[in-house]
């Protein structure tokens, strides 16, 4: 089941750029993350509604759905989608799979797990072998725009390490990933929606049939099936080992460009690709291979309120 789990967030994450490089352009970037968040927001919720299992967690956790709404499904993807202005999606992608270190890192802040030597190792493998795949592009082009690209990249990775610790806290409390996502959706939609209205954005109609295909499919499939499934991993074998899903769905990415848009590989970038995959090998192999077991906190916070309907 984990490895399911993990093998369809990295086809289901690993296609997306394509889409999102599909609806660049004409559309402001708050808007097309609002029309992807709000139709997937409204997708979770209806289906749920209709199967009878939409759950309203506690006044208690709604900070905690909220704090998920904002690093994941709001603040991360306007600076991801900012950085892609300033620099190329390649680097953007060096920058994201960075999301391995800040995961371990603040799992060691906000639960006390300890940061084991494989991930460490596995981590930077995987930084590694990104680097050599993407090493032109991250080479190219240091400049103010380049430093303010990475920058925000770095920063839409760290929302995003923050969102991965809040639903690790939702999983602990009880609250499946798919009742924190529908909840986090809208939250996130109508933050949006607030940032759309107090900045002025012009609100732009999807311009085109390609566009709109592009939105359906990163609505109901990347963002409704990509982060449940995302999050259920989450839950069970914990974040820093999930994470690295980060690293290697920008290979996904990368073998599509090799058909679609004419990459070219050659022995660096071969050395990258199995380096990528090692790190894969050492995070999944071993001690870690056991299922996470929970943390003092996590402990705590499941013995001392469930959620309530």
């Amino acid at each position: 089941m984990n490895a399911a789990l993990f093998v369809a967030t990295v086809l289901i994450w690993g296609t997306t750029w394509i889409a999102i490089a599909l609806q660049v352009g004409p559309v402001p970037v708050l808007v097309s993350v609002f029309y992807r968040f709000a139709l997937a927001a409204l997708v979770l919720v209806a289906g749920l509604a209709m199967a009878g299992r939409l759950k309203r967690p506690s006044l208690r956790d709604q900070p905690f759905i909220l704090a998920q709404a904002l690093c994941l499904f709001c603040l991360n993807f306007i600076c991801f989608y900012t950085a892609a202005a300033f620099i190329p999606s390649g680097l953007v992608s060096i920058v994201f799979s960075l999301a391995t270190l800040y995961n371990a890192v603040n799992a060691r802040l906000f639960f006390g797990d300890r940061i084991s030597g494989r991930t460490l190792v596995a981590a930077l493998f995987g930084v590694c072998g990104l680097a050599l795949l993407f090493g032109e592009d991250a080479l190219v082009g240091m400049n103010a725009d380049t430093i303010k690209g990475v920058g925000l990249a770095a920063l839409g990775t760290l929302f995003f390490s923050f969102g991965n610790m809040a639903s690790r806290r939702n999983s602990a409390r009880g609250i499946a990933p798919i009742t924190a996502n529908a909840w986090g959706m809208t939250y996130g939609a109508l933050v949006l929606l607030a940032l759309i209205t107090v900045t002025g954005t012009p609100v732009v109609a999807p311009p085109s049939t390609t566009y709109l295909a592009a939105l359906l499919y990163l609505s109901l499939i990347g963002s409704v099936v990509g982060f449940t499934t995302y999050l259920m991993l989450v839950a069970r074998i914990g974040s820093s080992r999930s994470a690295y899903a980060t690293v290697l769905f920008p290979i996904v990415a990368l073998s599509i460009s090799t058909i679609f848009e004419g990459y070219r590989w050659d022995a660096a970038s071969a050395i990258g690709l199995v380096l990528t995959l090692l790190g894969n090998v050492v995070i999944f192999t071993g001690k870690n291979a056991a299922p996470t077991r929970p943390s003092r906190v996590a402990s705590v916070i499941q013995q001392g309120d469930s959620v309530r309907p």
